[in-house]
């Protein structure tokens, strides 16, 4: 599997120059996905684990023979293109991957890189409908996406910042003891929202709450977080809500430890990527992460899942699992099987009414927005072995408790998306 580096753009606007060469493809020949990520840099850990998720996906559907079309089974390709992390860098990847005849691109981690992305795509169809590219977006989370900035050729399979926020409300609303909260968050768009709707949803919902701290730190750069963790405890307050990731949270919650912090985190992504292990004893009780699945979901179905993905992936520091991952390809792969072709525009029309199950987990494309609608649970960090703890997260010895699951209709945000259809 390659990895594709390249150096960055003059501009996100500059015309996508492309090989003439015609879309049309040989009977068997692979379809071909381009996964566009951090490969290096400080954010490298987040997509080496997505690229473990998406190749474990693949593989399944290429175990059952590939995507079935008129003319003959098709595999799915997937490739690697590292993007450092910066947007340049991934709309040269995204250059790239259309001269190397990707039809679909991969992105998740960072929203910043997702608004850029949305923008040449978006840009490169129109001006080369013959090369048409759909951009499936896994984990970048900033609400625009789906709402003012919307785009039909961008289906997003996370809930978005939004409806995460909501979910962990559920819980934090509940927490009577808590009466002061300190919100912090990276400094971009994603961060900047997550903050805005803290604020709100804590003002509709605990109005008790008292907000003792509200502050951004620039993303990916900060080595030492001291200084944030020692001004939260200083505050007084009795629980951080944050949206940070990757090494962002796992610097932060492993600061908060050592200064004696004991307040709880609500956290999006608390569940994986070292957060655990970091944090330690200290997180029993304490950390609450929400997801779209936690593998000590209690089911049997669920259970097979999880099992079947660390038989794959057996090292410790590679348990780092998202249903949403799997159910986006699976959607991928039945929405080129109903379009009949993998050509990019009506396998899109498809994908607007998937509707795919996986373990026992299901969800379902919305239209409107292309957001994806699904099942969201909070989960609280506890011991392995305690109750509903069967799994630990990346051999740390604590895993996730569920603790309240929300059902798709539950879940569900109105959006503000004005899609613009192609007419053609």
């Amino acid at each position: 599997m390659k990895i594709h580096r390249r150096g960055a753009l003059k501009t996100l606007a500059a015309p996508l120059f492309l090989p003439a060469f015609a879309r049309a493809q040989a009977p068997g020949a692979p379809v071909k996905l381009a996964m566009i990520e951090s490969l290096s840099g400080a954010f490298a850990n987040t997509g080496e684990a997505v690229f473990r998720n998406l190749l474990w996906a693949v593989e399944r559907v290429n175990q059952r023979g590939g995507v079935k079309l008129p003319g003959g089974a098709r595999p799915l390709a997937l490739e690697r293109y590292d993007n450092k992390g910066q947007a340049e860098e991934s709309i040269a990847a995204l250059r790239s991957a259309i001269d190397d005849g990707a039809q679909y691109v991969l992105q998740g981690n960072s929203s910043a890189v997702a608004a850029a992305l949305v923008d040449a795509v978006g840009k490169h169809n129109e001006r080369d409908p013959s090369r048409r590219v759909l951009y499936l977006n896994y984990s970048a989370v900033d609400p625009a996406l789906t709402n003012e900035r919307c785009s039909f050729w961008h289906f997003r399979f996370d809930a978005h910042a939004d409806m995460r926020l909501a979910a962990l409300m559920q819980v934090l609303r509940e927490d009577r003891a808590l009466k002061s909260c300190y919100l912090i968050g990276q400094d971009y768009s994603f961060g900047q929202s997550v903050l805005k709707e803290a604020r709100r949803q804590l003002a509709q919902q605990r109005p008790d709450v008292q907000i003792v701290g509200d502050e951004l730190h620039p993303l990916g750069r900060v080595k030492d977080f001291l200084p944030y963790a020692a001004k939260i405890k200083a505050s007084g307050a009795h629980a951080v809500i944050t949206g940070n990731w990757g090494n962002d949270l796992t610097l932060l919650v492993k600061a908060a430890r050592e200064v004696g912090f004991d307040g709880k985190f609500y956290t999006f992504y608390g569940n994986a990527l070292g957060a655990p292990a970091a944090i330690g004893e200290a997180g029993v009780g304490r950390v609450v992460a929400v997801a779209d699945w936690l593998p000590n979901v209690p089911t049997a179905e669920s259970e097979r899942f999880y099992a079947a993905f660390r038989q794959r992936f057996p090292r410790p520091q590679d348990d780092y699992v998202h249903m949403r991952m799997q159910l986006m390809i699976e959607a991928l792969a039945q929405s080129i099987e109903q379009a009949g072709t993998a050509a990019v525009l009506p396998v899109a029309q498809a994908l607007e009414r998937a509707s795919v199950s996986l373990a026992g987990q299901s969800g379902a494309m919305r239209a409107a927005d292309h957001q994806f609608q699904q099942t969201l649970v909070v989960g609280v960090m506890d011991r392995q072995g305690a109750p509903g703890v069967k799994f630990d997260v990346e051999g740390s010895g604590y895993g996730f408790r569920v603790v309240r699951v929300l059902a798709l209709s539950q879940a569900e945000l109105p959006t503000t998306c004005k899609m613009v259809r192609p007419a053609v």
